[in-house]
């Protein structure tokens, strides 16, 4: 059977990338590097294209130049188990140079967005009752890096 997963495009940066995300999250490993070779167009050596198990996802990092930069019309989606641990990786992509969006959305260094979010959110937000959905919606929208105990709250409306 065929295997998919993601390949992102950098310019230069991949090799800063992939030691970033395997600290950032835990668990995560390299499955295979490949290197220029002599005939380029890349500097022989260098990093050409890294495959990455990142959180039980395959991702491939692939230095292919300046003609393609990364949108926020990819993300990596990251369901955080506790606000400790949504705080710890929202941090680091600050930290890092990030910048920030609206309801959980962040951009790390290199442009790729990753959106940060509470395990339970997407279920607050198909609950059967349109109201309490609405109210999650609601209060999502009103923040930048999401919160769990506010999310919470607006869910259980409190």
């Amino acid at each position: 059977m065929s295997q998919i997963s993601t390949c992102l495009w950098f310019d230069g940066r991949a090799e800063e990338a992939m030691a970033f995300y395997l600290d950032l999250i835990p668990g995560s490993r390299v499955v295979d590097v490949m290197h220029w070779g002599e005939t380029g167009p890349g500097t022989p050596g260098s990093l050409l294209m890294a495959r990455l198990e990142l959180g039980g996802m395959s991702l491939q990092l692939l230095n292919g130049g300046p003609q393609y930069t990364l949108s926020p019309a990819v993300s990596l989606s990251v369901d955080c188990e506790d606000q400790a641990e949504l705080d710890r990786i929202w941090g680091r992509l600050l930290d890092a140079g990030g910048k920030t969006l609206q309801c959980g959305w962040i951009t790390d260094p290199w442009g790729l967005s990753w959106q940060i979010v509470p395990r339970p959110l997407p279920a607050w937000l198909r609950d059967p009752d349109p109201v309490v959905a609405a109210r999650v919606m609601h209060a999502m929208f009103g923040m930048v890096k999401l919160e769990f105990e506010g999310l919470r709250r607006a869910y259980l409306g409190i």
